[in-house]
């Protein structure tokens, strides 16, 4: 009897030890990115701040963004930027850039601030992150979303 139970306690101990040893669940899900802020400057030119989403469970490092930014009457400006940024899991964060928006886009942001009015925009194209001790993917983009312009912030849309 004493050899059974030492048997079976032995057998449970591998079983539990093997249960523990898988750690924490590795998920690596697709990111995503929008437009947090869109501030026109006196050049004319954009400072565009660019919300990148990880929804990974693991820390996600953003290589590069090839992104076309269009409003409703078309293509307004091109998000190609190398941000190496690292965001931890279930995380986002902001990076910074300045555009040099196409005639179009910048009459249609115009007409959005001097109206008081809502500009929906599409980003489409790709966005290339590593996750954490991972092999670099290129996730294809394509998000739509709506600006709007900010009470006592002049030639912002948020």
């Amino acid at each position: 009897m004493p050899a059974r139970l030492s048997a079976f306690a032995l057998a449970a101990s591998f079983l539990t030890l093997s249960a523990c040893s898988s750690g924490p669940v590795r998920r690596v899900s697709e990111p995503t990115a929008s437009i947090q802020q869109l501030r026109v400057r006196a050049d004319g030119a954009w400072d565009v701040q660019l919300r990148l989403q990880n929804y990974s469970s693991v820390p996600m490092r953003f290589d590069r963004t090839a992104l076309a930014l269009a409003f409703d009457n078309g293509p307004a400006a091109r998000l190609d930027l190398q941000p190496g940024l690292d965001v931890g899991p279930e995380s986002a964060d902001v990076v910074n850039a300045t555009l040099a928006p196409l005639p179009a886009g910048r009459a249609r942001v115009a007409a959005a601030l001097a109206d008081g009015a809502s500009l929906s925009y599409t980003l489409s194209g790709s966005l290339d992150a590593t996750p954490q001790d991972g092999k670099q993917r290129s996730w294809t983009i394509q998000r739509e979303s709506v600006l709007s312009p900010v009470p006592g912030l002049p030639g912002a849309l948020r």
